[in-house]
């Protein structure tokens, strides 16, 4: 009786593990990062838990024609950040380590990919 008690409370724990759907497939944390605002003067901006395998385009220096990159990036986050110097995750780039990656003013970006 035992046993049969043990098997129908080990099924029914595997099949909850298996019907609870996984985690949102987002780096979590914060990847910071700066930019020259209309004034002139540096702003920060912070993207908050971004989706993983998806190129996110900086907004605030998405054209290339209107204003410099983004510089300084911050990836306080618990995945791999690439960076690009170009709109769409195109251009040359700079990958970021999770929790601690962070780049100089030279360092100059306007799309980022998180793996």
């Amino acid at each position: 009786m035992r046993l049969r008690t043990a098997a129908v409370a080990a099924f029914g724990a595997l099949a909850l593990v298996l019907t609870v759907p996984g985690s949102a497939c987002a780096a979590e944390g914060e990847f910071q990062y700066t930019y020259t605002g209309l004034d002139g003067a540096p702003r920060i901006a912070v993207l908050e838990d971004p989706e993983n395998g998806e190129c996110v385009t900086l907004p605030e220096v998405a054209d290339p024609g209107a204003g410099s990159p983004a510089h300084s990036p911050r990836n306080r986050t618990d995945a791999p950040a690439v960076v690009f110097t170009e709109p769409d995750c195109a251009g040359d780039s700079f990958t970021l380590r999770p929790h601690t990656g962070h780049g100089s003013e030279r360092l100059k970006l306007r799309s980022v990919l998180f793996l």
